[in-house]
């Protein structure tokens, strides 16, 4: 048996001998003796004992849309595998009456219960099957999130489809491109302003049979009114949908997560049943969550897998409580339905983390001579507590209990967070800075690391974690190894394991180029991992800036050492591959504007006493941008030092800088959906500008 391959080939691939299986708590002993059996008999599987069946299978990955790989069972890993349809009719069973979904109807909380939740998706894979779904066909979904959405989403998957979200962002063009990967039966958008891209396009995709707008009543011709659905599948028997689900597996693909096209032409990533709920299980087992005692909020886009993974799968597993935020939740909404929620486990993206750092400085900023001593011992205290926990020691002080009863307990609970027992930042790298500043307030953020190419999450830090820079260990089951490690042990990051994607739909080189022979996954992500496992993230390979001078450079650790010494900076973009030296443009905070989330000329509050400190009385970017105040210049030019020192080498300080007339954002095309900068299209907007730093 070679060490990179599956345990159990014969079982795996041919439906072969028996293998027993492991039972625990992810199931009920049932379920697992009914699975085992169905699964692994010694006779070929007949393939309707779905949608929990392993069906034979003989290759590791796969780029066709009615593929099956084999499942990369191994020690740690051997869980019975459960289909996401299996999945939420164990928690309907086991939670039937507790609540699963909570959401805002004219101006109320409304429950839905597990046994609601469960038949609600049911009704809609019915609705689906009689509107056209096909086998292996997406239902692409474009909206807010919202009961809809998971009912849409798991509906698709209960029919046989693929479920498939797109980025409320999304212009035209990237939509039509999702519809048309998918080649989508059915399309459902949240009101009219999505509908419009849809209709625009729905001329060129013959595949589309149905449009359903769930929010408020449809005037177009022909689309579907949430009510229509629900009529249509409360019309129908479960004969069908049956019939679809017997057909299933749990080693074909299910979901569809489209990559954001931060660094080219987005791919469909195709996830499997089992990449999902063994995902959604090693991340609730790592975290020694209750089953039907956790509360959890939906407010990230649901098209990125970090949201899907914690939102649906995650409470499913457990039988959570899912609150829904609402639209304007990133606008400042968001603090509203964390204090009616009062989640015990929170995932922000960093963006989100440095909102609320933000805001919480802003308000201390207003605080008197006194007040603000006394938050500083606080905050010092709390930092303290946790780097000794960081260091083994393991007690709580005098002055840390008090000043947790004081001051921590009351800043939780007017952000919602009293009940938190884990803050959690994924989707992109976190500054150490920040880290320290929210264990200053009790508030200890766990790092999770993860690609839409593992179905979530591959590795998770805990607030102890002696290395406070990295993402923490990898996940039970799963496997981590860096390929081609230099002299410092930097090398590629590469990822092994059950909840490894399927591969691209419709890209057989590409999916062959990530996914190497023996089934590991190259993350594109240059990392370390120490002799204790733990692992860090120093950059990713497309984003290394290489010097004329060949020296590597990874920008994302000295961009986040510039904003962590400038905390009036909101991005920050280093410039340096070919070129002699390094120079970075940076962009000041500013507001932006409400309804459209676009960037606006005026400073930030924050911005502006700091301008003010300075004797300098501007308050708009473009004024501090065309009269290039010295004062200012020179307090930036400080901050860049102070950045400097933490070079490794020379080659890595920066020696020039300049301030961008406006923010980067999703509106303006900077920004990606997840908030990750669009390296490539910063270089092409700002060519000019960048060319002036190396001119002479």
């Amino acid at each position: 048996m070679s060490d990179d391959g599956d345990i159990i080939p014969s079982v795996m691939q041919n439906g072969g001998n028996q293998y027993k299986i492991k039972e625990n708590s992810f199931l009920p002993s049932a379920v697992v003796e009914n699975n085992t059996k169905m699964s692994f008999e010694n006779s070929k599987p007949a393939e309707n004992y779905g949608p929990d069946q392993v069906l034979p299978a003989s290759e590791k990955y796969t780029s066709e849309a009615n593929g099956r790989v084999t499942l990369r069972i191994e020690a740690g890993a051997d869980n019975t595998p459960i289909s996401v349809p299996g999945l939420l009719t164990r928690s309907a069973e086991l939670y039937g009456d507790l609540p699963a979904l909570n959401y805002k109807s004219a101006n109320k909380w409304v429950k839905v219960t597990y046994k609601e939740y469960e038949q609600n998706v049911r009704t809609v894979a019915k609705a689906f099957i009689k509107l056209g779904l096909e086998r292996f066909h997406g239902v692409c979904i474009i909206g807010f999130n919202s009961p809809e959405w998971f009912y849409s989403d798991l509906g698709a998957i209960y029919a046989g489809g693929f479920a498939a979200g797109m980025y409320t962002t999304n212009l035209v063009d990237a939509c039509f491109h999702c519809l048309e990967t998918s080649k989508a039966n059915i399309a459902v958008v949240e009101d009219s302003k999505q509908l419009e891209k849809i209709l625009s396009v729905k001329s060129r995709l013959p595949h589309l049979k149905a449009i359903i707008q769930y929010e408020g009543k449809p005037t177009e011709e022909g689309v579907l009114s949430w009510e229509d659905v629900m009529r249509i599948g409360s019309a129908e028997s479960d004969d069908k949908l049956n019939a679809v689900l017997k057909t299933m597996g749990v080693n074909e693909c299910c979901t569809l997560v489209f990559t954001s096209g931060t660094e080219g032409a987005s791919k469909a990533v195709m996830v499997s049943h089992d990449n999902l709920t063994y995902n959604a299980y090693m991340i609730t087992k790592f975290l020694s969550l209750v089953n039907g005692k956790e509360v959890l909020v939906s407010y990230l886009p649901l098209s990125h897998v970090a949201a899907q993974i914690t939102d649906i799968y995650s409470a499913i597993t457990l039988g959570a409580q899912v609150y829904f935020g609402e639209k304007d939740a990133l606008k400042g909404s968001l603090v509203n339905t964390l204090q009616a929620a009062r989640p015990t486990v929170f995932l922000g993206v960093p963006r989100v983390w440095e909102k609320i750092n933000e805001k919480l400085v802003s308000i201390g900023r207003k605080s008197g001579s006194l007040k603000k001593y006394i938050a500083d011992w606080a905050k010092e205290v709390g930092l303290n507590h946790y780097e000794d926990a960081m260091k083994g020691v393991d007690r709580e002080t005098y002055s840390y209990k008090f000043f947790r009863w004081l001051i921590f307990s009351r800043i939780k609970s007017a952000i919602g967070f009293d009940r938190c027992k884990y803050f959690i930042s994924a989707a992109a790298p976190i500054s150490v800075e920040l880290k320290k500043y929210f264990m200053s307030l009790d508030i200890p953020l766990c790092e999770a690391f993860g690609m839409s190419e593992c179905g979530g999450a591959h590795t998770l830090s805990n607030p102890t974690d002696e290395n406070v820079a990295g993402v923490g260990k990898t996940l039970e089951g799963v496997r981590s190894k860096i390929d081609k490690p230099d002299k410092d042990g930097n090398g590629e990051l590469c990822v092994y394991g059950r909840h490894v994607f399927m591969g691209y739909l419709n890209m057989p080189d590409k999916t062959e180029g990530t996914l190497d022979a023996d089934g590991w996954l190259h993350s594109g992500d240059i990392a370390q991992i120490d002799d204790k496992g733990y692992v860090t993230i120093t950059g990713r390979i497309k984003e290394l800036l290489i010097t004329a001078g060949g020296e590597n450079i990874p920008p994302v650790l000295i961009e986040n050492n510039v904003k962590a010494a400038l905390p009036v900076v909101s991005n920050a973009f280093l410039i340096g591959d070919k070129r002699k030296f390094l120079s970075i443009l940076l962009s000041l905070k500013c507001e932006v504007n409400a309804e459209t989330a676009e960037p606006l000329d005026t400073l930030t509050p924050e911005v502006i006493s700091w301008l003010s400190s300075l004797n300098c009385k501007f308050t708009k970017v473009s004024e501090v941008v065309a009269n290039k105040p010295k004062e200012v210049f020179d307090a930036i030019q400080k901050g860049i030092d102070a950045a400097n020192k933490k070079a490794i080498s020379n080659a890595q300080k920066i020696q020039k800088f300049t301030l961008l007339p406006i923010d980067f954002s999703l509106p303006t095309g900077e920004l990606g959906p997840t908030l990750k900068i669009k390296r490539p299209v910063v270089n092409d907007k700002y060519k000019d500008l960048i060319e002036e730093f190396y001119k002479n």
